[in-house]
Formats: C-alpha cells, structure tokens, sequence
C-alpha cells in the first residue's frame, strides 16, 4: 500500500478512548484523574501497557513524563508526538486523551503496513498538564523543557497537601529518564478544540498557529468576621464583597480592552462560609489570557492597580500570589502549513487557529517546531462531562495527524 493511501482504524481509536475514560468515571458521568491520584496511575499503567504491545521502548523521566519511542532507519532527532491523560475534576473523555491515543493509532497503522520512518517516532504523555491539582499547568513539559527546576516541581504541593514527588515516587512514576530525553525534531499535538469555532463554522480541522498568554493570579483578602445584621455598611471589612468587587472587574476590564482578551474568576471560598456572618477572608483566582503580550501585561497591571485600591478603601488586606505566567506562543509555521496540506489533501475543510487554552506544545515549541490539530467540540464544551467530539472529525484529525508525522519523519 502507498503511504497516502494509509488510513486509521476508528473503531480502535474509539474503542481506546472509551477504555481509557472507564478509569475515573463518575456517577455524573466525568472523568477525573487529578494528575499523580490512584486514578490517573492507573490510565498510566494502561497507556504504558498498550505502547509495550505496540513494539514502543518506553522510559520516563524524573517528573513522570511517560515516552515510547517506535525505532527508525535513521538514530536522529526523532519526531514527536502526544498530550496528556490527567483531567480536571469533571473533565470529559477526549480533552489530552484524544492526542496520546492517536498517537498510538498511528503506531499501529504503520506496524500492519510494515513501514519503518526515517526519523524515529515518540509518543508522549506529559504530566500534571491540567494544574488542576499542582500549580502550575503544563507542569511535566514545562520541566522537561527546563523552564521550570525540578526541585521545586517536586516541592510543590497540590490543594490537598501532598507534595509532588512524594506522589510521583507513591504511584511508580518518578523515573530517572535523562531530561529532556529527546531535542525533537518536530512536535505535533492532535487535540479536540475545547472551543466553539470548528463546530460553529462547519469546519473540521484547525492547524493551530498561535497559542494566547495566560495569566494566573491567586488572590487571598483578609477583612473582618461580623454579625451580619448588627454590623453598620459603612463599619464592615468584608471580604465577601471585595471577592464579588473583583469578579466584576474582572469582566469590565476585559470588555474594556476588547479583542482577543478574555478572563475568569473561577475559584472563591470565603471563611466562616455562613449565612449571617460577614466573611473575614476571601481566596480567589482570576485567569487572564491575551495572544498579545503588551495587551496581557496591561492587564494585569490595570488587576493590581484596582486591588490595591479596593484593599485601602475598603479596609482589608489584599495579597496575590502568582500561580502561572506564560507569554503567548507563535508555533512553527511551516509545520502549520504542512497540516493544512494534508488536511486538504484528505478532503477535510481547514482553517488557521489560536489556542484559547494552554497545551503542552506551547512548552514544546522552546525546544522544537511545534504546532497543534484541532478538531471540533460540540457546541465548545470542554472541562465538563457533555464534552462530545463526532467520531468523524476524531478519525480526520488522526488520520491528519499520521499523514503530517509520515511526512515530518521522512
């Protein structure tokens, strides 16, 4: 058979998938697999045995970052691909997942044809991608690329108390691969969108160029616990409101700036959390994202400027802690364009992309060409039990995915 009529087998595909998404399955019908839990050891134990059955030499490195390396003709910078299988608490069954298991297809559709690449081929799954329980985000790829120290990934302890590599050595995965194992020669990560574009428009596949800069900021207000209804207005330090005060903000300030600016409060617990009493703490975080830098850092500056004022006129102390910082990303064009051929090549409608969220690639792309595959989610559900992406679209996006590594690697 001719390289450009090699297809992928859907059916496995999905068949994967939904094995995968078994592991972690709630009564709401989520996934959660909060990265380095019993859960995610778990879909690791599962992923790693499948790329054993597939003929991959797997190793991991030291923060648990999992490879498997299919041999070419050549022992060259190899071309690599794959995401991450940790969720969010209530995360769906494609998100990260979708990239790791087409990588794996992909493997496997060049095993039954016999057809050895040039370069050597990697599948990767990155660690703590999610930072939905250790801060930051993109944790695993961020220390594999050395932009942050291992120490202190190891020292950093997730909302539940435990320390990273105390978890990373408790599940078996804190490996002593050398980091970076691989400088690849290329990075491709297939992903669903998490977003509404593709689908709105009709369109199958995104060949992502851009990728926006997010912000994360920790904010902790301390007022004063009162009676509720005893407690003059003009007399309360209450940190309940200045939570609230900041949320609104919030969404002012990016309306204000308008464009490509976006941001969430996404997180607010208050203490006492009771009915009558005025609350004397508030810990929130505010997201920010922008594709321009200048715009993102204006941003922030515009938060610390309004925190500090509420913090004098309303008579509580106001401290931030940054949780993650990223500049906006512009991935390999040329890799971009290449997706777009292929896509088109296989009858696929395709637009340029940006990443409205942050992936492993961004991380990647220090090191590497990098540069994403998108696929539609339906109706932009991502983070939430009803994601749902067509088998249609998750069969082109891989079937885009194994005819852009086929041409990277040879």
């Amino acid at each position: 058979m001719k390289t450009e009529q090699l297809r992928i087998n859907s059916d496995r595909l999905m068949q994967r998938i939904h094995r995968l998404a078994e592991i972690g399955f709630t009564e709401e019908g989520a996934c959660c697999r909060l990265a380095l839990t019993d859960e995610d050891k778990a879909g690791r134990d599962l992923v790693v045995g499948w790329m054993r059955e597939l003929g991959l030499q797997v190793q991991v490195d030291p923060i648990g970052n999992i490879f498997g390396l299919r041999a070419g003709l050549e022992d060259s910078a190899p071309v690599m691909t794959g995401s991450h299988i940790d969720t969010v608490r209530t995360g769906g069954r494609y998100d990260g997942n979708y990239g790791v298991l087409g990588g794996l297809e992909v493997v496997q559709v060049l095993n039954e044809a016999g057809i050895t690449t040039k370069r050597p081929l990697v599948v990767g799954v990155f660690t703590d991608e999610e930072g939905a329980r250790f801060h930051p985000d993109m944790c695993g790829s961020l220390v594999y690329v050395g932009g942050l120290p291992l120490q202190e990934a190891y020292d950093t302890k997730g909302y539940d108390g435990k320390r990273m590599g105390d978890e990373l050595a408790r599940i078996g995965y804190r490996g002593t691969a050398p980091m970076p194992l691989y400088h690849p020669h290329a990075f491709v990560e297939l992903h669903v969108e998490q977003g509404p574009v593709l689908d709105m428009e009709g369109i199958t596949i995104g060949a992502v160029e851009n990728l926006q800069g997010i912000s994360w900021t920790e904010v902790l207000v301390t007022g004063q616990s009162n009676h509720a209804g005893t407690t003059p207005m003009r007399l309360r330090h209450d940190a309940g409101y200045c939570a609230a005060a900041i949320g609104v903000f919030v969404r002012q300030l990016v309306k204000e700036l308008g464009g490509n600016q976006v941001g969430t409060v996404g997180s607010i617990t208050l203490h006492p959390n009771l009915t009558n009493v005025v609350a004397a703490r508030a810990r929130l975080t505010v997201d920010l994202r922008n594709t321009d830098n200048a715009v993102l850092t204006q941003a922030e500056a515009r938060l610390a400027q309004f925190l500090e004022t509420l913090a004098r006129d309303e008579g509580v102390k106001i401290e931030t802690h940054s949780l993650a910082r990223f500049d906006p990303v512009i991935f390999h064009q040329p890799i971009a364009d290449l997706i777009t051929h292929k896509a088109r090549q296989l009858g696929h409608s395709c637009r340029p992309m940006t990443s409205g969220a942050g992936h492993d690639a961004q991380m990647l792309a220090r090191i590497c060409p990098a540069a994403m595959i998108f696929v539609p989610s339906v109706k932009g559900i991502s983070h939430n039990p009803a994601e749902y992406t067509e088998p249609a679209h998750l069969e082109a996006g891989a079937n885009v995915l194994l005819h852009t590594l086929l041409n990277l690697s040879q």
